[in-house]
């Protein structure tokens, strides 16, 4: 893996937090193209956070890339440049929790702090038989504690970590553990009870919510018309098309109503270039995509900024929601007009 072994703390740190909720196959080519255009602490302080959003675009959990471009800013301006080299103070800065703070430190620092992230706690859940949800707080905090005395016995705290996370990541897998080759197999409380499959527990999951909404292309010339989210929240700082989610099933007259609401305009002749299906952390998203034949009137003033008619080129530059990237790849927008939907639309 590319950030193995790297001296430099900043990209230990860019590397911890790509790899959340993220697999590693997912990560190595952002982590390559993150650390090409963002170097250093200081060049990605000084970005603009929408480009620090194009280069994350893809990767998912949006809020990860801001939180990081705003730990930027506070290492420049509390740490002299340079991260923190405890567990306790890296936790203070933006988007590091409890499990990358102890990365970070163990690893660059030598602090013997344990890591707890899922593979380690498969591990040891089934080491120690525990039943408890590793997904709380607390259930991670009692494994890091009695961790603590065992990594602080050790010469390379990072090693230990690093150590077992690949334990948990390359033999004892979620499914069909090769316990056969596991180092802590003859004192493995569900290898000697033959119980691998019950850890770590897993509560019941709940139903996941779907949510439906409408995106409208509406095109002008050779430009479609994009609007920037707000900058906290869901998806914040990226661009995507007109629309948004609907209380009710998505009808034309629904997606021509939110339209007008939201952008001062009316559009008629909607045609449906299809759906999309997106999922999001704790919601399933389904997106009606409409292309706009006709539309009239001015944009509402107090959009500003935060609205652009957008070429294929200027498109490439912007960080836009993977969701829309689809709708509009979807609607043809940016391809050859021959046999695209929007050959048959008038760009007016």
């Amino acid at each position: 893996m590319p950030w193995r072994g790297h001296p430099d703390p900043y990209a230990v740190w860019v590397s911890e937090i790509m790899l959340q909720q993220t697999q590693v196959d997912t990560v190595r080519p952002y982590f390559e193209r993150f650390l090409i255009r963002f170097p250093t602490v200081q060049a990605l302080a000084t970005a603009p956070l929408q480009d620090v959003l194009k280069h994350w675009e893809g990767l998912g959990y949006y809020s990860r890339a801001r939180h990081m471009h705003e730990a930027a800013h506070v290492i420049m301006t509390l740490h002299r440049g340079s991260l923190p080299r405890t567990a306790t103070t890296l936790h203070t800065l933006p988007g590091i929790g409890p499990y990358t703070a102890a990365a970070i430190a163990s690893i660059c620092f030598d602090e013997p702090v344990p890591v707890v992230d899922g593979n380690v706690a498969r591990v040891f859940a089934r080491f120690l038989g525990w039943r408890d949800d590793f997904r709380q707080p607390a259930a991670r905090q009692k494994l890091a504690d009695w961790l603590t005395p065992h990594i602080a016995s050790v010469s390379i705290p990072g090693d230990f970590n690093q150590a077992m996370m690949e334990l948990g990541a390359l033999v004892c897998a979620p499914r069909n553990p090769h316990c056969g080759t596991c180092p802590l197999a003859r004192a493995c409380h569900a290898f000697r009870t033959a119980t691998q499959v019950e850890f770590p527990a897993r509560p019941a999951r709940k139903e996941t919510p779907i949510r439906e909404a409408v995106a409208v292309v509406i095109c002008r010339k050779n430009c479609v018309l994009l609007i920037k989210r707000a900058e906290s929240g869901l998806l914040g700082g990226f661009w995507e098309l007109p629309g948004g989610v609907v209380p009710r099933a998505p009808t034309v007259a629904r997606a021509a109503q939110v339209i007008l609401s939201q952008t001062g305009l009316t559009v008629s002749g909607l045609s449906l270039a299809g759906p999309i299906t997106h999922v999001f952390s704790h919601f399933r998203l389904q997106i009606r995509v409409y292309l706009c034949k006709k539309a009239s009137g001015r944009l509402t003033r107090h959009l500003g900024k935060s609205v652009q008619w957008v070429d294929a080129q200027g498109l490439e530059r912007l960080p836009v929601a993977t969701a829309h990237r689809r709708a509009l790849a979807l609607a043809g927008f940016g391809k050859s007009r021959v046999n695209s939907p929007l050959s048959k639309i008038s760009r007016s």
